[in-house]
């Protein structure tokens, strides 16, 4: 860390090898964890039933799982739904039984230890098939979203940056992933929502880097690309770290305020906006540098006769 003219400047890359092998240890973990455990996917993707009911007073969620997995009901996933006196249950399939008969048998359990009137707002099924479907429509989801930005970051960037934006949107994605994996969060269509959201911030954030970069290129007299990087990455850390911390104070209140619905969703943005901020630093530039990158590669081509060169390098 350097201080020049009363302005703070950090060695970014100076710690890239280190950043490097730290986001290499986490990729590998994360993938392992993927491919041993796999993500616990919840009724969206796993099919299942999902009821809603509405007490009077406050609902006592131990109280509701100790009576539920007494009536046979121990794999259903209970917490409030909008406010205290609102329950959301979670089933998995069960083939033995239709959803009428299955959602009768559940509030008929919770009503029979209960004094006052029990409120059905809301029974829903999702067939295992229609699960597989979400499963499949999801994962394609995330692989058309990357292969449009690669189409997109290929025509805006040299082809290096391209590539760079790429590889820090991966690592983006399989650690959230992992994270999940990892500790057995619930993942549903709200997570996968939020991966997808996730994308696009880190994308965002890494084409802000990566013109600041090439505009430093053009305009120094520097030749190391290194240095030339560190310059960039601290012209932009300002509106970086804006960018993230108001983003992150929105989610956080989503996470404490939102209810336990949403909180598998604002966990997955909290993480992915730290880690696409980190990844636009320390991933995307990082592949740029190990690329080989320099002056020369981002320089516009010659102006012919007769033609006029616009910034961009686009022949008028």
């Amino acid at each position: 860390m350097q201080i020049m003219n009363k302005q703070i400047e950090f060695n970014f890359m100076g710690k890239r090898k280190i950043a490097a092998l730290f986001s290499l240890i986490l990729f590998v973990t994360a993938i392992t964890s993927l491919v041993v455990q796999g993500l616990n996917f919840g009724i969206d993707f796993t099919g299942g039933t999902m009821i809603e009911v509405a007490y009077k007073e406050s609902a006592e969620l131990d109280n509701i799982r100790s009576t539920l997995e007494k009536s046979g009901f121990g794999d259903a996933i209970v917490q409030n739904f909008g406010s205290v006196h609102e329950v959301l249950i979670r089933l998995p399939v069960l083939e033995a039984k239709n959803m009428a008969e299955l959602s009768n048998e559940v509030v008929s359990s919770l009503q029979a230890v209960h004094s006052t009137p029990i409120d059905v707002r809301r029974v829903e099924f999702v067939g295992p098939q229609v699960g597989e479907e979400l499963t499949e429509q999801g994962g394609l989801a995330m692989l058309y979203a990357l292969i449009g930005i690669l189409i997109y970051v290929s025509l805006r960037f040299e082809y290096r940056f391209a590539i760079g934006s790429v590889v820090a949107l991966v690592h983006d994605v399989v650690l959230t992933l992992g994270f999940f994996s990892v500790l057995q969060l619930e993942f549903d269509l709200t997570v996968l929502a939020a991966i997808l959201a996730v994308i696009g911030y880190s994308l965002n954030d890494t084409i802000v880097v990566f013109d600041r970069v090439r505009e430093t290129f053009l305009r120094s007299r520097k030749t190391d690309p290194e240095e030339i990087v560190n310059r960039a990455l601290n012209d932009t850390l300002s509106r970086t770290l804006m960018t993230s911390v108001t983003t992150l104070l929105v989610v956080i209140s989503l996470f404490v305020f939102g209810g336990e619905v949403i909180h598998a969703f604002s966990i997955a943005l909290l993480l992915g906006i730290v880690v696409g901020t980190y990844s636009s630093i320390y991933i995307a530039s990082n592949a740029v540098l190990a690329m080989g990158v320099s002056k020369a590669d981002l320089m516009p081509p010659e102006k012919p006769e007769g033609t006029e060169i616009n910034e961009d390098g686009s022949q008028v």
